[in-house]
């Protein structure tokens, strides 16, 4: 039996976001008379109320994938028809893998590194692997959200700065950069980035940037210092705010002239779109990314739950959200970019008269509303030159400039909390930041990825944000979910998991969820995967740079040190399970010695006096003959137990089993 010294610094820490896990001593006797002390982790933090768990997942689930993402990807796969295998994707991979990783923080509350570590020791990487991910993830997430605030101070003007371009050519004349691009084109490369030619040439940190990822992250650090006791109040603003701009914009959208061009450009169906394979990878990523899968954060939320909430009605509801947010956003995206593209069309008509008087020729499909509406963005095209574009086209400009720059502000941070929450749980698990407090240890990551993110605002920093986003978690996070769930369904296992899901939420998973868990979902993650790994292998990794000469981006291939970084970014996403598993295999057959067990077959059971029974339970299952029966003294039944003072454990399974007792 451990001093409590020792046992101290042998458990994990609670992840709760109150500063420093505290251990109280309780007595554990044997079935022979025995009694020692073991600590136990006192009260683990909490949500608020159910709303405010919603809230933040919603929040976390809903960002700006739903808004810039999904309507280039509508434009791109086949329009109306594309919802097909987006929803098909919704139902055989989202919602089963959600549910999943709701079920598992909750049933074991613990944050990933504690959830898979408990699971088995051998396969702990995978919590590793979600920090990485998400720590590579958060360090580029909230540049984007630094140009949000660049452009939202920017749109409190009388006349918005990307509306004409500058005077400041020679004599006074028009800037041929800009003349040669556009009016917003030349606002985002040259006044925002003051991008360079290209990855190889930083040309230095521009300061207003810098300023701008500052405030970001001092932001981010106000809200998440305390974990869900801080950013569980901030969601009320951060996660609603979104929907009143949205609902705002659509009622304005679709009262414009061409909104109606644009949804039907967006709704019409091209079925025939349907037998290419790429629209269902497309539908399958999208899903993937949209609800957030693999990154760790879903679990630290749901660890926060009391272990009776119903995740089965938890995920369905976000799940539904999400997806119904993107065609919300669709729908008013699509209706602005319909109203663009017919101002387009009369100006290029409008020019074609003016070139015909001049004896001048300009291709007559050039000017069709078609060709317009066909011109797709994505990203921060759309976000920062295509939409900005529509909005000086509209009736007071600066307003609507503000609140689509404060909605995607709003988004960011709920999305970026949650990414941040997923680093954060995991850092407090770790044995050697246990001395910290919650807030010192987020105030450390968040000035880390600040001065991380300092490439971010080199003149080269878009170009080394896309990479980032190219690699840093694409093969990582479904390598991840797979992982996820054969260790649930294969290691934890099945039948086992449906247990818990049954005493948390009173009914047993159906056929739907058994047949998705165990078959469908994970072949569905391993084509996506193995798709994945042969595009990135037979299409050579480009990059847009911008060409200030010609007024428009070139393609250009990356140099041999961006691939390398690239390469190092992938493989920190995927290495930490096998490196884990490889690590403590040896260190057991090192370690372990017919005579005793071994450090590393040491196992925790964490639980509370409500799920005390379910331990039990389980422990029994695990140990067969080994646990001799648990009498209760000075209670009525299990379910009211508060104390393992009085649990009988034999010589053998106390060196096997440590309890700890978290109250609710």
């Amino acid at each position: 039996m451990m001093r409590p010294a020792e046992s101290s610094s042998s458990l994990g820490s609670d992840a709760s976001g109150v500063g420093n896990a505290e251990f109280d001593p309780i007595q554990v006797t044997d079935a022979g008379g025995t009694t020692g002390q073991v600590t136990v982790q006192k009260e683990r933090a909490s949500w608020d109320n159910k709303i405010q768990f919603m809230l933040s997942v919603i929040g976390y689930a809903v960002g700006l994938g739903n808004v810039w993402r999904f309507p280039y990807l509508c434009q791109q796969n086949g329009g109306g028809a594309f919802l097909i295998p987006y929803f098909i994707m919704l139902v055989i991979e989202g919602v089963p893998l959600f549910y999943m990783e709701l079920a598992i923080g909750q049933r074991l509350r613990k944050g990933s590194l504690g959830v898979w570590n408990s699971i088995h020791p051998l396969i702990g990487g995978i919590g590793l692997s979600s920090t990485v991910v998400s720590f590579t993830v958060g360090l580029y997430y909230n540049v984007i959200i630094c140009w949000c605030f660049y452009y939202l101070f920017n749109s409190f003007t009388a006349t918005l700065p990307w509306s004409s371009c500058p005077n400041d050519g020679p004599n006074g004349t028009i800037n041929m950069e800009c003349a040669q691009s556009s009016e917003t084109a030349f606002f985002w490369y040259r006044h925002t980035l003051d991008v360079s030619p290209s990855i190889e040439e930083p040309e230095g940190i521009k300061w207003w940037m810098a300023l701008c990822l500052l405030l970001s992250w001092i932001v981010v650090y106000g809200c998440i210092r305390k974990g869900i006791k801080s950013s569980g109040k901030v969601v009320y603003f951060t996660a609603t705010f979104p929907y009143l701009i949205l609902t705002i914009f659509f009622f304005r959208a679709v009262t414009l002239e061409g909104a109606g061009s644009g949804l039907k450009h967006m709704l019409t169906p091209k079925l025939d779109r349907l037998k290419d394979p790429t629209v269902w990878m497309d539908a399958a990523t999208q899903i993937f990314y949209s609800l957030g899968l693999g990154f760790g954060s879903l679990i630290a939320y749901a660890s926060y739950n009391p272990p009776k909430n119903n995740c089965r009605k938890d995920a369905l509801i976000v799940s539904i959200t999400n997806c119904s947010t993107s065609v919300f956003a669709s729908i008013v995206v699509f209706s602005v970019l319909g109203f663009k593209a017919v101002l387009n069309h009369e100006k290029c008509i409008h020019l074609h008269e003016l070139a015909h008087n001049l004896s001048e020729v300009i291709p007559e499909h050039n000017c069709s509303l078609e060709n317009q509406l066909n011109q797709a963005a994505e990203g921060t095209g759309l976000a920062f030159i295509v939409f900005t574009q529509a909005i000086v086209e509209l009736p007071g400009g600066p307003f609507w400039a503000i609140c689509f720059f404060l909605m995607l502000i709003s988004l960011g941070l709920g999305s970026q909390f949650g990414t941040m929450e997923g680093v954060i749980t995991t850092v407090f698990d770790m044995k050697i930041f246990r001395r910290f407090s919650k807030s010192i240890l987020s105030g450390g990551i968040c000035v880390t990825c600040f001065l991380v993110g300092l490439i971010f605002t080199t003149g080269a920093g878009e170009y080394w944000l896309k990479l980032f986003d190219s690699f840093a978690g694409t093969v990582g996070l479904v390598m991840i979910a797979l992982m996820e769930m054969l260790a649930v369904c294969y290691v934890y296992g099945y039948k086992k998991f449906a247990l818990d899901i049954e005493d948390m939420t009173g009914e047993r998973p159906g056929w739907y969820w058994c047949i998705c868990w165990n078959f469908i979902s994970p072949v569905v993650m391993f084509i996506i995967l193995v798709a994945s790994l042969v595009f990135r292998f037979m299409n050579p990794p480009t990059y847009l740079a911008w060409d200030r000469h010609s007024g428009e981006t070139v393609s250009r291939e990356y140099p041999t040190f961006a691939l390398i970084v690239a390469g190092m970014l992938a493989i920190a996403g995927i290495l930490p399970p096998f490196v884990v598993f490889l690590v403590r295999k040896c260190q057991g057959k090192l370690l372990t010695t017919d005579d005793e067990v071994s450090e590393a077959e040491l196992r925790r059971v964490g639980t509370a006096s409500s799920t005390l029974p379910m331990i039990a339970r389980e422990t029994k299952m695990n140990c067969d003959n080994d646990l001799e029966p648990i009498e209760e003294s000075g209670y009525s039944n299990l379910n009211t137990v508060t104390s393992v003072s009085q649990l009988e454990l034999s010589l053998p399974l106390r060196a096997k089993f440590h309890f700890e007792l978290a109250d609710d």
